[in-house]
């Protein structure tokens, strides 16, 4: 019961207070020592097919560095108290999720396209992706922030909460040093093809049963948002796979036909165009109020997991 205490507790902890400014984030220091690490491996590593194998130094350390850090935390803060430890988890799981700074980010960029304001709109949308935002019209910054929030839903919610379900704190942070590994290192360009190829699919490893799991709740919450929840598992079905991961496009697809929209499409980044797979159909132009149903469904869909896995964390204990 204190385990399904604890996930409760860290997941209110994030929907009230998410991150705080001014606290020194655990990503932040998962990110700094990823950056230190890759310096190690190039300045000794100088062959580039020896980058491959040197690459399974990240997953491995950074993984279980992260996982025996967190361990040993909150097994010395059990030693003090054990209220103390419950605290310190909670706080610790609270921030491997991230509702609140998922749905601030897309209804900021909503609540400025309402307002007429599209270079702030832009602004904002270019604090969430990696695409060139500067030329949008109103009908892709709004694609951009769907596709964000969407695809977001697994790795920056459910599955942390999955995680700390059956692992609590020291689980769900070495899930979160996992997926911030993908994100600094797990690209497929020339610097990283071959030194981050293990963080992209040990990434992917993880995410896998998350992903399917989100789709399944997507199209619950669709049915009880009273949004076309049919049209939800048809569009997953039919187009997940086009996505380059093999999970982003579950929860992009789903929102896609929730939504009756259609996601992806021709994206620049520093001036390269990029064309990425048709999700949905096309009835209508995106507008900000997609962005607003999104993160509802977003909402409703962390609601539903969390019940779900206050039952595994129940078992689990």
């Amino acid at each position: 019961m204190n385990e399904a205490l604890i996930v409760g507790a860290a997941y209110l902890i994030d929907r009230v207070v998410g991150d705080p400014r001014g606290l020194t984030h655990p990503v932040v220091i998962i990110g700094w020592w990823i950056s230190r690490l890759e310096g190690v491996i190039r300045a000794l590593v100088k062959k580039e097919e020896h980058l491959k194998i040197a690459g399974l130094l990240f997953p491995l350390l950074i993984v279980s560095g992260s996982y025996m850090v967190v361990w040993l935390i909150v097994w010395a803060a059990a030693s003090i108290h054990p209220v103390l430890a419950w605290v310190l988890s909670a706080w610790l799981i609270s921030t491997t999720i991230a509702t609140k700074g998922l749905a601030d980010a897309g209804l900021t960029i909503a609540k400025h396209l309402v307002a007429g304001d599209w270079t702030q709109a832009r602004r904002s949308l270019s604090m969430v992706v990696g695409r060139d935002t500067e030329h949008l019209d109103e009908s892709e910054i709004c694609r951009g922030a769907v596709e964000t929030v969407a695809e977001n839903i697994v790795d920056a919610i459910v599955s942390p909460l999955i995680y700390a379900a059956i692992g609590g704190a020291p689980l769900a942070m070495a899930y979160r040093a996992a997926n911030t590994l993908d994100s600094m290192v797990g690209y497929k360009n020339e610097k990283y093809k071959n030194l981050g190829w293990a963080s992209a699919r040990f990434d992917d490893v993880l995410n896998y049963i998350p992903a399917r799991f989100t789709a399944l709740l997507l199209v619950i919450a669709s049915k009880l948002q009273q949004l076309d929840w049919e049209q939800c598992w048809t569009i997953i079905r039919r187009d997940a796979h086009l996505h380059p991961s093999p999970n982003s496009g579950l929860p992009e697809a789903g929102v896609a036909g929730a939504l009756g929209v259609q996601l992806g499409g021709l994206n620049f980044y520093q001036g390269i165009p990029s064309d990425r797979a048709r999700m949905g159909d096309s009835h209508r132009p995106l507008h900000a109020g997609d962005i607003q149903s999104t993160v509802r469904l977003m909402y409703l869909v962390s609601l539903l997991c969390l019940i779900v896995c206050l039952a595994i964390a129940v078992m689990v204990g």
